[in-house]
């Protein structure tokens, strides 16, 4: 396939704020799937119900491939977060539903460890993405949903600069239900 000289690395690697973010790979999977599976209490009440088989190395595998083909092909950008001195996983972010064109947007959506909440680490991480979105990716906004309720969330995007637009019923199923969302987004304002 014909790729552009100005493509972004479709596997990059950022070190920042004390953090690593980098593209997962398939030697992640034992800590990946340890990290969730002692988290899945904490997780499960902000994210989809998860698959039977979603901790299973097979589906990590598939991940992968998912992941890797939406990089090549600019549509998402699946990052892991690791302390970089003793390559913990800490949790993970994606900017996905890239869109080029006269938007040039995509929507920021993020985990973070049980272990390793509480911390900041997620706010130091949505500041190194914004970067890599807006200076690497060239892109003009970042939009994140955020289920009402969840504060920390909230406090992670306002510090980022995200602003809230609007709210949006029943806007995805999480947990099972169908729930409402703010909608936040930061602009590029280096332009």
């Amino acid at each position: 396939m014909f790729r552009l000289a100005s493509m972004p690395d479709p596997t990059p690697s950022i070190r920042s704020e004390g953090l690593l973010l980098r593209a997962p790979r398939m030697d992640d999977y034992v800590d990946w799937a340890q990290l969730r599976q002692e988290s899945r209490s904490f997780l499960a009440p902000w994210e989809p119900v998860w698959p039977v088989d979603d901790l299973t190395r097979q589906s990590f595998r598939r991940r992968m491939k998912r992941y890797h083909d939406d990089m090549i092909a600019d549509l998402a950008y699946t990052l892991f977060i690791f302390e970089p001195t003793t390559g913990s996983l800490m949790g993970g972010m994606t900017l996905g539903n890239v869109r080029r064109g006269v938007s040039q947007s995509a929507t920021l959506g993020y985990w973070m460890g049980q272990p390793f909440a509480g911390r900041g680490i997620m706010t130091k991480a949505v500041r190194v993405m914004k970067v890599f979105a807006f200076e690497k990716l060239g892109l003009r906004r970042i939009e994140a949903g955020c289920i009402p309720n969840n504060i920390a969330s909230i406090r992670v995007l306002e510090a980022n600069g995200f602003e809230r637009e609007g709210y949006a019923r029943e806007y995805l199923c999480i947990a099972g239900v169908w729930q409402d969302h703010f909608l936040y987004a930061c602009l590029n304002d280096s332009r």
